[in-house]
């Protein structure tokens, strides 16, 4: 990450694709588009950070019924078993996701010219949820030397011909970051796009009667 620099700015959020694209590059998943359009992703009326330097949106198709997509991104404390980069994940409420939710994940981010390999911890709050529909969340994450100010993720779920359109977008905000805005923004392409992945092959398989 080089042209990045470490700062003592105060974390906010850090959600996971910065980490995984940090990992390593990463296929888009099959069926997958990026691009950046003009109206932003909302749920509940709200969406993105609209002065972001860095922001990313992708979607792909899911060959899986609604439920199943649903379950598996909503059922935070079972991530880990889907999502390799996630280490740890517990929730800090009780009872379905929904508008208040916080949890607590953890991920590792390796060690780059400017930032020592760390683990981060990430404390999420939903704020906006509709079942089947959308999630908003935001929240604070921190780890050795690598930090984001503010972030926002959101996801928004329709049904097509076949299975689901799943839909991505996620803005950053912070020093570190913005001091090298083009490579930010591969790396939170990266990790979206490992996201949608692991998604699309979680779901699909959960589909087909297969473990995963």
């Amino acid at each position: 990450m080089s042209g990045i620099r470490r700062t003592g700015t105060r974390a906010a959020l850090f959600t996971l694709p910065l980490v995984i694209g940090l990992l390593g590059t990463t296929a888009a998943p099959a069926g997958a588009t990026s691009h950046h359009p003009g109206k932003s992703l909302t749920c509940r009326g709200k969406g993105v950070d609209p002065d972001a330097l860095i922001r990313h949106r992708t979607e792909t198709v899911i060959h899986a019924p609604l439920r199943t997509i649903w379950k598996l991104q909503t059922d935070v404390e079972r991530w880990p078993s889907w999502q390799s980069p996630v280490e740890t994940a517990e929730r800090l409420d009780h009872g379905p996701l929904r508008k208040g939710s916080v949890f607590r994940w953890t991920t590792p981010a390796p060690a780059t010219p400017t930032t020592p390999a760390t683990t981060l911890e990430i404390t999420s709050t939903v704020e906006q949820l509709k079942h089947n529909s959308c999630i908003r969340w935001t929240g604070p994450a921190i780890g050795d030397g690598l930090r984001i100010d503010r972030g926002v993720h959101v996801w928004n779920f329709t049904k097509v011909e076949g299975g689901v359109r799943v839909s991505t977008e996620e803005t950053h905000h912070g020093a570190q970051v913005e001091s090298n805005v083009p490579l930010a923004t591969e790396i939170l392409r990266r990790g979206l796009e490992k996201w949608l992945s692991d998604l699309k092959a979680a779901a699909e398989a959960r589909a087909h009667g297969r473990t995963y």
